[in-house]
């Protein structure tokens, strides 16, 4: 399988993306949390112990591309990420990442929070 660099070199901005398909429930997911506005899963590809994903339901591409409206949304990703981290008793810390384009290693063009923690991350991180 390719690794996450290789594929934002061949990912596109445009069209349907597999979080789409995860919405739309074409795609089975057991999600974490669920509201009006966002969704969260563990990852299927975990790069620590513990690495879940948050996604709003609204499909923006990137976060170069979120518009100044969309800040109440992006601010209830983190505070989502933020109470699940609670919930799993992350009480070290963790680390939130959201790639952007190809240099930020963005695979699939739906913005999405990661959150990885369960082990000593390393500064800087690649």
């Amino acid at each position: 399988m390719a690794n996450e660099v290789q594929l934002a070199q061949t990912a596109l901005p445009e069209g349907d993306t597999i979080f789409g398909k995860i919405l739309r429930k074409e795609i089975p997911c057991n999600f974490i949390y669920e509201d009006n506005l966002c969704v969260a899963f563990d990852d299927i590809n975990p790069q620590a112990p513990v690495h879940f994903l948050v996604i709003p339901r609204k499909p923006i591409p990137q976060l170069s591309k979120a518009e100044d409206n969309d800040g109440p949304l992006l601010g209830h990703l983190l505070i989502v990420a933020r109470k699940i981290a609670q919930k799993r008793n992350l009480k070290n810390g963790f680390r939130i990442v959201i790639n952007d384009g190809p240099i930020g290693a963005q695979s699939v063009y739906h913005i999405h929070v990661h959150v990885l923690s369960g082990r000593q991350l390393q500064w800087p991180p690649g």
